[in-house]
């Protein structure tokens, strides 16, 4: 007799143990998929950090260039001039393997602004373009009047501009190194140092974020 109960009461227990171990098994399922759900976008969406006034430039073919011509296009902007024997031959160089490695991304946009207006005319601009050998109605350089230029530099692309003091080693302007990703709306998406390899990397990334993104 006590044989057969103990043989009886195996099974019984194996019986049990399935609607435990099954239960398990899904709450085990249901937490994993709560906690992908909860972890944070690795890419959340880039901040709007202001927009754009309206403004009216000059490019290198005499043409005016303004806010709204670039609507419906997102372009990466910098400050620089013709002259420069600072940070500007550095800053043009990482704009042209910019322009030359968003062959996938064509509906961006490269624009240059010179915060020495009075040097760097349209011809003077367009001579440099051509030295460039740069895609015209891609790659813009834009010149215009001073106060225009440091007013959009200032409080629209909020990077700084400054006469420099030749007597002292410094360039005639003293500016920003860094790169503005600006969206289709003329919204101003992110700052990067051309300096600064990872800054660049993350440029690259970015252009092609904002290129993908819908309007609106």
């Amino acid at each position: 007799m006590n044989e057969a109960a103990g043989s009886g009461a195996a099974p019984k227990r194996s019986r049990g143990l399935l609607p435990v171990l099954v239960g398990a098994a899904v709450a085990g399922v249901l937490l994993l998929f709560l906690g992908i759900r909860s972890m944070p976008d690795r890419n959340p969406p880039l901040p709007v950090i202001t927009t754009l006034p309206d403004f009216a430039l000059l490019s290198s073919t005499g043409e005016t260039v303004g806010r709204d011509d670039l609507l419906g296009h997102p372009w990466v902007a910098d400050l620089m001039f013709t002259s420069c024997a600072g940070v500007c031959p550095r800053m043009t160089t990482e704009m042209s393997r910019l322009e030359e490695s968003a062959g996938d991304i064509p509906n961006t946009k490269f624009v240059s602004i010179s915060v020495d207006p009075e040097r760097d005319t349209p011809e003077v601009l367009a001579a440099y373009a051509k030295k460039l050998d740069v895609v015209r109605d891609r790659w813009f350089f834009l010149t215009g009047d001073r106060a225009a230029i440091y007013e959009l530099a200032s409080s629209g692309l909020l990077l700084p501009a400054q006469e420099g003091d030749p007597d002292q080693g410094q360039d005639a302007v003293i500016h920003s190194s860094r790169f503005v990703l600006i969206d289709s709306e003329g919204r101003v998406r992110g700052f990067y140092d051309s300096r600064e390899n990872d800054a660049l990397l993350r440029l690259r990334n970015d252009m092609r974020r904002v290129d993908d993104a819908p309007v609106g």
